[in-house]
């Protein structure tokens, strides 16, 4: 324990930590925040919560004790929420990331944690603290059990341990004197207006933020049927540039063949009313501060704000008569205007990381079973094809000059989007009727012959569906990504799990992967049986699993399910899951399958039983008696636990 200093030698002291270890601090502050800031928002709040410790931790050092745990710990309190202001930092006329590739892919793996377990991850991960280490400064922070915040990050796969996937993924492992370069100190910047960067704008900012909380808090009304402007905009110039049409972002037509970022970002204004400013102002208008009677809807965890900047315009234009429609781009968020019948309609999405799939069309208006979309200027082709039906051949679809395609879709609310969807409606792809889904192709301008697929399950972005084939073997290759579902064996197998789409929200997730993460010979010669996993990806980065049992003949059996979690994704690659199976002689089994991975299988509890290899299937111990427990040992020498039925998660 050290002496206590003077409050000027505490104060320089901590200053000196700051300084000198600004990178690491700043990737403790941004993985510790929300997991659903977008990327500028959450990187200015991390440079926020490292500077604004300094005196906070000058008194924590001045009253003895490392210096060095007093600044990470003000650092975490401040960022897990305690210390926390009303508003991030402003930036004019820039957006701002991390370059450090696999930050954000590291964020969404620790999204299922609370703060304090996000903090443990750091600390014992990257800043190379044992666990007693980091208990120690999420005391100072204010944690409630500092002990279980560590167990909980090492319980769920995030702690140290240099043979854990996550780190390996990640680049990152503890070893000593080896600082890893994955930190949010060196940062990408793209100019969102070139044009609003002088003086004058600073003297009139705080005003303009102002007028736009307080647009936001009474729903002003437009100041003329023209002008689209909210009344309260009236006396800020700087927000009424915001607003201004003629400031609107506007890609050019060919940036898209000319980049390496292919993203909404790279989207050209397309449409015939991008030149129709009375449209645009109002559009921009009602997402500023919405008329009383507009129709809003913000995905989850989407926010709602004003736009802090010009927005990118996407497309202007009647889509069907009397349907008037504007698609903006504003930093990692799509927002879509309506106006139809003097009724108006906001709809907000998310687009966190989007690419050159998730980032391949936008639904433009629904009609019953119609709907009409505007695809990506990289989309070579479109078809449809029914998920249910594999052997049948996609059936091409016209795009339009202004790059729209209209395609036969269920209703938005055709499927039940609930946890027991897929158990009301059957597993297999006839039990629940047509599933179709846009099948298109990108240019060989950026991508030689890469097709896809995409689903529409009611939200503004339609989700990709991909497909991981099983590793079977014992010498089976390493872990492949998952791969385009377009492929006869994927067709084959998302046709018998099509259903699991129904309980897909498209409001919320980007992506569904279907993986075949094991293959079963079942009892009494009954054949083979493939487990799989379906992972829904929400534009977080959080995940809802459901694993099946596929039996050669009949409907897929359910298995286990669990929310927010990491499970069957790029950090969770490690899976064991368990279920009882009833053979056709009416006796009952105890099954167990794991990843690749897997060496051995146990059971304890009402069953006892160590099986070598990925897979166990032994008679289950007779009823009244309770669920048997079952973990696996991976090559690693770390265990895992099964999933089943009692609640491998939470949807």
């Amino acid at each position: 324990m050290g002496r206590p200093q003077g409050s000027g030698a505490g104060l320089r002291q901590a200053e000196a930590i700051i300084v000198e270890r600004y990178p690491q601090l700043l990737r403790l502050a941004y993985l510790v925040l929300p997991p659903d800031l977008d990327r500028h928002t959450r990187l200015l709040r991390a440079h926020r919560a490292v500077q604004h410790s300094l005196r906070a931790a000058g008194r924590r050092a001045r009253q003895g004790g490392d210096p060095l745990a007093a600044v990470r710990a003000e650092v975490v309190r401040r960022a897990a929420g305690r210390r926390r202001g009303p508003f991030p930092p402003w930036v004019w006329g820039l957006r701002m990331w991390p370059t450090a590739e696999g930050l954000d892919q590291a964020a969404r793996g620790l999204a299922g944690l609370s703060s304090y377990a996000r903090a443990a991850h750091v600390l014992c991960r990257y800043d190379g603290l044992d666990e007693d280490a980091a208990a120690v400064v999420l005391a100072q922070a204010g944690a409630g059990d500092p002990g279980g915040e560590v167990q909980a990050a090492l319980a769920a796969g995030t702690g140290p341990g240099p043979e854990e996937g996550a780190a390996r993924d990640m680049g990152a492992g503890p070893r000593p004197g080896r600082e890893t370069v994955l930190h949010p100190a060196d940062v990408h910047t793209r100019p969102t207006d070139l044009l609003l960067r002088r003086t004058r704008i600073r003297a009139t900012w705080g005003i303009a933020a102002v007028l736009l909380l307080a647009a936001g808090l009474t729903r002003a009304a437009v100041a003329g049927p023209d002008s689209g402007l909210p009344a309260a905009y009236a006396g800020a110039p700087a927000a009424r540039a915001v607003l201004d049409p003629a400031r609107l972002v506007r890609v050019p037509a060919q940036a898209w063949a000319d980049t390496g970022r292919v993203d909404f970002t790279a989207w050209p204004a397309r449409g015939p009313r991008t030149g129709d400013r009375s449209l645009l102002a109002r559009a921009l208008g009602t997402w500023a501060a919405p008329p009383s009677g507009t129709a809003v809807t913000v995905a989850s965890t989407a926010s709602a704000q004003p736009p802090g900047h010009p927005p990118q315009l996407l497309f202007a234009g009647d889509p069907r008569p009397g349907t008037a429609v504007v698609v903006f781009l504003d930093a990692d968020r799509v927002v879509r205007y309506t106006e139809q019948g003097g009724r108006r309609g906001l709809d907000i999405a998310r687009t966190d990381d989007a690419n050159v799939t998730t980032a391949a069309a936008v639904t433009l208006t629904r009609d019953g079973g119609t709907a009409r979309r505007l695809l990506a200027p990289w989309i070579a082709t479109a078809g449809v094809r029914d998920l249910a039906a594999p052997a049948t051949t996609a059936r091409p679809l016209p795009i339009g000059p202004d790059g729209t395609v209209t395609t036969e879709f269920p209703r938005e609310d055709a499927g039940r989007h609930g946890p027991d969807a897929d158990a009301s409606r059957g597993a297999g792809g006839g039990a629940c009727g047509p599933r179709p889904v846009l099948e298109v192709a990108s240019s060989p301008r950026i991508v030689e012959k890469h097709a896809f697929l995409l689903a529409d399950r009611g939200g503004l972005l339609p989700v990709h569906l991909t497909y991981t084939p099983p590793a079977e073997g014992a010498d089976a290759p390493p872990a492949r990504q998952p791969r385009e579902a377009t492929g006869p064996a994927a067709l084959a197998r998302w046709a018998q799990e099509a259903c699991a789409l129904d309980a897909v929200d498209g409001r919320a997730v980007r992506a569904v992967n279907l993986w075949d993460f094991a293959v079963t010979e079942l009892p009494e010669t009954s054949g083979r049986a493939v487990w799989s996993c379906t992972r829904a990806t929400h534009w977080t980065g959080q995940g809802d699993v459901r694993i099946r049992l596929r039996p050669p003949t009949g409907a897929s059996l359910p298995v286990a399910r669990a929310g927010s979690t990491a499970a069957c994704g790029r950090f969770g690659q490690h899976v064991l899951a368990t279920t009882l199976w009833r053979a056709p002689s009416g006796r009952t089994y105890q099954l167990a399958a794991g990843s690749r991975e897997v060496t051995e299988i146990n059971a304890t509890g009402s069953l006892h039983s160590r099986t070598p290899g990925r897979n166990l299937a032994v008679p289950a111990p007779p009823a009244p008696a309770p669920p048997a427990t079952l973990t696996a040992t991976l090559r690693s020498g770390a265990a895992i636990t099964a999933l089943d039925s009692r609640g491998g998660g939470r949807d």
